[in-house]
């Protein structure tokens, strides 16, 4: 059996390398310079090691030709929104051109991009059938199995996280059962709308568990009050939820919520406890930015007034360990700062300067600017880099009388030079 896995990022790439130990795999990208990367053993995402990389039995390619009359389709291309917040799903309408293009009779195209229910179906078979000029259901089948990738998480790898597979048929469930149970355990669907609501709902209930304790870190604030001791307390109890307040970002539960959201207000729902998470969540950057700025005056000039503050902001990834910047919303709370007039400098290991520049109007400091002194250092994201530092560290970093802001609360148990203040939520 031939399989093309189509979109060779942090979902795709680690599946495709699952899968050649035990099929015929042929990995496909439209992005040549990433191909390129992979055919060298370099995996910039860091999902996957170049060993591993290396040592993979598949063919990688940005060209379609080379995916002709494979036997199923495996498409895991991004979900964004678009301005709006509205669900962009033109990359999967590309991706089913592709496919559609490649397809031949009895093949099996299955979607793991996180979309709304009757998408794979409603949106997605009617795009194939124009492309591959075949019927759905009688020359071609779909199938849909949710991704679940953690990014960066080495524990939940592909081989141990259940997937959910379904099928247009039975008989394309138990095919689809068996390709992806040779990896890893599986859990088939009753129909592919029930596995693409599962899917959907994984990332907004783990949002709106978010946004209550962010809510309720805005509250504590307002009181004096550390919402981390105030956890450190909660989650003595055998049943508390134990989610950590902060910056809601990335390509998953900072986006797929409005998908859930666009489909319940298309059949007339207003999803309200869905869209207030998103609110609550999507202005927390706003939120820090003006806590830091209440602790270090909000004229943004130095305490004696002598100039500019100046802010070294540490990290700028969605996510520590990682270098992916999709969404990050640690660029919210650097604009924030810069509206109050702040200096900023922003230090990340892991991010790609032109991406950031790109995507963010950031410039990244090539290195860890050792011997600068700063009015203020922001812990924004805990790369282990960061989690390093000493009380040392820290103080050579900052003037006298500087506030250590730790978002992340990567220094919250560390003992701080003898004048320096903090912060965190």
């Amino acid at each position: 059996m031939r399989i093309a896995v189509i979109g060779l990022g942090y979902v795709g790439l680690p599946l495709a390398v699952a899968l050649s130990r035990r099929y015929e795999v042929i990995g496909f990208d439209v992005n040549a310079e990433r191909v390129e990367e992979l055919k060298s053993g370099i995996d910039r995402t860091g999902e996957v090691e170049s060993s591993a990389l290396r040592a993979a039995k598949m063919l990688i390619s940005a060209d379609p030709k080379d995916i002709r009359g494979a036997d199923v389709f495996i498409v895991t291309v991004p979900t964004p929104v678009d301005d709006n917040n509205l669900p962009d799903l033109e990359l999967v309408l590309a991706a089913c051109r592709t496919t559609g293009a490649a397809l031949v009779k009895g093949g099996i195209i299955v979607f793991e991009s996180t979309v709304y229910p009757g998408v794979t179906e409603d949106i997605c078979g009617p795009a194939i059938e124009k492309a591959s000029g075949l019927e759905c259901g009688k020359d071609f089948f779909l199938g849909y199995s949710p991704e679940r990738i953690n990014p960066g998480d080495k524990t939940h790898t592909v081989e141990k996280i259940v997937k959910v597979v379904s099928g247009q048929t039975p008989e394309v469930a138990k095919t689809l059962a068996e390709i992806y149970g040779s990896v890893a355990p599986v859990f088939v669907a009753k129909n592919i709308r029930t596995a693409e609501a599962a899917k959907v709902i994984e990332n907004a209930q783990r949002d709106i568990n978010i946004a209550f304790i962010n809510e309720v870190t805005q509250i504590f604030q307002k009181l004096n009050l550390s919402v981390q001791d105030v956890l450190d307390a909660a989650r003595t109890k055998w049943n508390f939820l134990d989610f950590r307040p902060g910056l809601v970002g990335g390509h998953c539960i900072g986006v797929d919520p409005f998908y859930l959201a666009h489909c319940a207000q298309e059949i007339g729902h207003h999803p309200e406890v869905i869209l207030a998470g998103r609110r609550i969540n999507d202005q927390m950057g706003t939120f820090v930015a003006e806590c830091i700025a209440s602790r270090l005056g909000s004229n943004g000039k130095k305490p004696n007034g002598s100039g500019h503050a100046e802010i070294l902001v540490l990290g700028l990834t969605f996510k520590e360990n990682v270098p992916d910047l999709r969404n990050s919303k640690v660029a919210d709370v650097i604009a924030g700062l810069k509206l109050y007039g702040y200096r900023v400098t922003v230090h990340d290991p892991l991010a790609d300067p032109k991406e950031a520049a790109s995507h963010y109007r950031v410039e990244l400091t090539p290195r860890l600017p050792i011997g600068k002194r700063f009015d203020c250092v922001v812990g924004a994201v805990a790369h282990d880099e960061y989690k390093a530092f000493t009380a040392e560290t820290l103080g050579s970093l900052l003037n006298p009388g500087g506030l250590v802001a730790d978002i992340k609360g990567i220094w919250r148990n560390m003992q701080l030079p003898a004048g320096i203040r903090r912060w965190e939520l």
